[in-house]
């Protein structure tokens, strides 16, 4: 008989932006989001502009969860970034 289990896998989340008040507000919104669903998640700040590059977008503030983006150019409500993240 199979044992049914949950694995909880550490997402990554990168918040790609120059530092512009969006950016910071998409910051501000993942990370209370993260900490007050108690997400097993790593934020990070991306916002040295050779990295953002190479995710080929034009516009920040960018979500990118796992390395697939997921919001570009504007900033998401906390439901939004909450099904992002199930």
């Amino acid at each position: 008989m199979p044992i049914n289990f949950k694995i909880n896998i550490m997402k990554t989340i990168k918040i790609l932006g120059t530092g512009c008040p969006k950016c910071k507000s998409m910051e501000e919104i993942v990370t209370d989001v993260v900490k007050e669903n108690n997400i097993d998640a790593k934020v990070e700040k991306v916002e040295d502009i050779m990295e953002i590059m190479k995710y080929n977008i034009l516009s920040t503030p960018v979500l990118v969860i796992d390395e697939d983006i997921k919001i570009k150019g504007r900033v998401p409500s906390k439901m939004e970034v909450i099904e992002l993240l199930k």
